[in-house]
C-alpha cells in the first residue's frame, strides 16, 4: 500500500527517468522509511528467457534511490548513487520484487550527519526476489543524501512541498 503522502513520490519516482519508465517497474508499497517495487518480467526479457541483468540492477540502484524519499525530508536533502554491486545468484523467470527498510535511528544518525557535513552515506544490502520469494541476486549499495541548496529547493517539483 502506498501511503497518502507518498502518492506523489511514487508517481514521480517511476516517471522522472525515461529508462526506468521503459523498464514497466511498479511501486507496491511507500511508508515511512519503507519501500517495496516490482520489475516485471515482461519487457525485460534478455536472449536465454530471463530478465535482463540490466534490470535487475536498475531495480536494486532504484530503491536505493528512492528509499531516501520515503525516510528524509526532500525538501531538504536529495539522493545519488555512490557505489552499486550486484550479484547475480539465479535466473530471474518471474517477475522480480524488492524491499527495502532504514530504522528510525539510522534515519536520525544519518540526517544528523548530513546536517552536520552537508551529505551522509546509506548503506544498504538488497535483496531481489522472484514470486516463490527466493533471492536471484543481491545489491550491495551506498547511496547519499545531499542537503538541497536553495537553487535547488524545487528539483522534485512535488507539488504541496
Amino acid at each position: 500500500m502506498i501511503e497518502e503522502k507518498y502518492k506523489d513520490i511514487a508517481e514521480l519516482s517511476v516517471s522522472i527517468v525515461e529508462a526506468i519508465r521503459r523498464t514497466g517497474l511498479k511501486v507496491v508499497a511507500l511508508r515511512d522509511r519503507y519501500a517495496k517495487f516490482v520489475m516485471p518480467l515482461e519487457g525485460n526479457v534478455n536472449h536465454v528467457g530471463a530478465m535482463y541483468a540490466g534490470s535487475l540492477f536498475t531495480l536494486g540502484e532504484f530503491t536505493g534511490g528512492i528509499v531516501p524519499g520515503v525516510s528524509f525530508d526532500i525538501t531538504r536533502y536529495f539522493p545519488i548513487v555512490k557505489e552499486i554491486k550486484i550479484k547475480y545468484i539465479a535466473m530471474a523467470k518471474t517477475d522480480i520484487h524488492i524491499e527495502a527498510e532504514l530504522s528510525q535511528e539510522e534515519v536520525k544518525r544519518i540526517e544528523a550527519e548530513a546536517d552536520e557535513n552537508g551529505k551522509a552515506d546509506i548503506t544498504m544490502d538488497l535483496e531481489l526476489k522472484n514470486t516463490n520469494n527466493e533471492v536471484v541476486a543481491i545489491v550491495n549499495g551506498v547511496w547519499q543524501i545531499r542537503k538541497l541548496s536553495d537553487d535547488m529547493k524545487n528539483i522534485f517539483k512535488i507539488p504541496g512541498t
